[in-house]
């Protein structure tokens, strides 16, 4: 990742005088959100940039660039070291790292209402190529970010690459995966969700949550992700590649549902909390005005379009649902679950999602969803016991889905998942207690980058799984992330693992590729290259 470093010389002029000959972008209305005063010549007491960089939800002629200033992100009022003034943020994208071609510059007010966050939504770029990008506030310049634009709409595409993650506690382990994941050669990241952790865990790593309580203000969640955005992994992540981001419970709280935490409470308190989380996650991730929350809501599902290969669903299990069945956890014999009126989507959001597989002209219709779509019966012999989280406490809305998919003639309906630290690729069934029964799609179920430690190759829920559950094709339980390569004709997902994350430095291998053909229902072949660790 190239660094530009800043230096007395390199003026406000000097920055925007190497754009020559490209019309600057206006400051947008954001601005008018701030009540703070200009402050026209910052002067900071460290690096405003230690956060990073990021872009994301590219489209066709544009994408998202992100940045915090932050000299001191883990400050404990949740300031980042910032004054209460607006600062003009300076920002240049090019067609070469060295930034000699500038396609686009402009200026964005990071302002204190929103952490001094800045989400600059390029546009006028050219589709399907890649760009360098790059910030300037007082004195410093950025970090240089590299970023992909989306093809054209209606464009043939041959093939497209995206890897897709979740899960990253920070003192469950070393953010190693993300590391091999700014090498892989792909033109997208989709993060699935639990990008921070709520809690207070420690853990014996050295990298015990700041603050050292659970999450509840403003101020708390910003410390947090000041703390996780600060680590080098993460932010190389970032940086190599432009990423589709969605959230899971724990940038809330665990297993939260609708109005309620994860201990059934409603009301005034978890509103709070919940529009302090929605506002931390939005100041730190790069997405666009239209998820700029109101309050305890936050606008997240939402499709990208890649050409006529593949069309990404981006969808919201969090925000909608009803409250988990009886009682949450897991559960044997629970009828609560069966009940058709439970949602958890939301109507609103059930609607969208199958009018938009209809509509959809892709070959590939990729749908990015947080928890565990596929049945997974975790109880040996006749009786069946499920986990009352994911689609299996909310069987009737999964149907729903799935019949759906059929009436309509939706092919090549893949799902892909997070949330479970573990991996699975499965067949999708019509009644998955009958083998038989047609398949409507298939779910790559993506495993932690480090929540649960170190992980093995196999353990006992596995082996469980894998014996009651004749639709689960490949199962493992190390950490990493996946990477899909998309044809017209043939997507493969390779099943990226580390050995360890209790230390630094893990190397990376292929612990499987699995193998899905358009126009077959089902996955084809499971290849399995990787020895099991010992």
């Amino acid at each position: 990742m190239s660094r530009f470093t800043s230096t007395p010389g390199f003026s406000r002029r000097r920055f925007l005088a190497l754009a020559s000959g490209v019309s600057l972008a206006a400051a947008p209305p954001l601005a008018a959100l701030s009540a703070a005063p200009a402050w026209a010549e910052p002067r900071f007491g460290g690096d405003p940039f230690a956060l990073g960089v990021a872009s994301g939800d590219p489209a066709p002629d544009g994408v998202v660039l992100w940045t915090r200033l932050a000299p001191e992100p883990l400050a404990a009022d949740g300031r980042g070291g910032m004054p209460g003034y607006r600062v003009p943020v300076l920002w240049q994208i090019a067609e070469d790292p060295r930034f000699r071609r500038i396609r686009r510059a402009g200026v964005e007010p990071a302002v204190p209402e929103l952490g001094h966050s800045v989400h600059a939504e390029v546009r006028g770029l050219e589709p399907d190529r890649e760009y360098w990008y790059r910030f300037r506030a007082g004195r410093h310049v950025s970090p240089a970010g590299r970023t992909r634009t989306a093809p054209a709409a209606g464009a043939s595409v041959a093939s497209m690459a995206f890897a897709f993650t979740s899960c990253q506690n920070y003192p469950d382990g070393y953010f190693t995966a993300l590391r091999h994941l700014a090498g892989e050669d792909v033109d997208v990241v989709v993060h699935l969700g639990d990008y921070v952790y709520e809690g207070d865990a420690q853990g014996t790593l050295g990298r015990g949550h700041l603050p050292a309580h659970e999450l509840s203000s403003l101020a708390d969640y910003r410390v947090r992700y000041g703390q996780y955005k600060s680590d080098p992994d993460l932010q190389a992540a970032h940086a190599a590649h432009p990423w589709i981001a969605v959230l899971d419970d724990h940038e809330v709280d665990n297993n939260w549902a609708d109005g309620l935490d994860g201990d059934d409470v409603g009301g005034a308190r978890f509103e709070a909390r919940r529009a302090a989380a929605f506002q931390a996650y939005y100041e730190n991730l790069p997405l666009r005005r239209s998820s700029l929350p109101t309050g305890p809501h936050i606008q997240l599902y939402r499709r990208l379009p890649y050409g006529t290969l593949a069309q990404f669903h981006v969808v919201d299990t969090r925000q909608f649902r009803d409250n988990q069945a009886c009682g949450d956890g897991r559960q044997f014999g629970c009828d609560e679950r069966l009940d058709p009126e439970r949602t958890i989507l939301g109507a609103e959001q059930e609607a969208w999602l199958l009018d938009g597989l209809t509509r959809s002209h892709t070959t590939w219709d990729v749908m990015a969803n947080q928890i565990m779509t596929m049945q997974g019966d975790s109880a040996e012999g006749i009786e069946q016991a499920f986990g009352m989280d994911t689609w299996d406490g909310y069987a009737a809305a999964r149907q729903r889905l799935f019949d759906g998919v059929e009436e309509r003639g939706i092919g090549n309906f893949v799902v892909v998942t997070g949330d479970a630290h573990r991996s699975v690729a499965a067949d999708l069934k019509h009644d998955f207690d009958d083998p038989a029964s047609a398949t409507v799609g298939v779910e790559f179920l993506g495993t932690s980058v480090s929540s649960g430690g170190n992980g093995a190759d196999q353990d006992e829920w596995g082996r469980v799984w894998l014996q009651e559950n004749p639709h689960m094709k490949f199962h493992n339980v190390q950490r990493g992330y996946g990477v899909c390569e998309v044809t017209r004709d043939h997507w493969r997902t390779d099943y990226r693992v580390v050995p360890y994350v209790s230390a630094p430095g893990a190397p990376v291998r292929t612990r499987a590729r699995v193998h899905v053909t358009a126009g077959t229902p089902g996955i084809q072949e499971v290849e399995q290259p990787g020895v099991p660790q010992p």
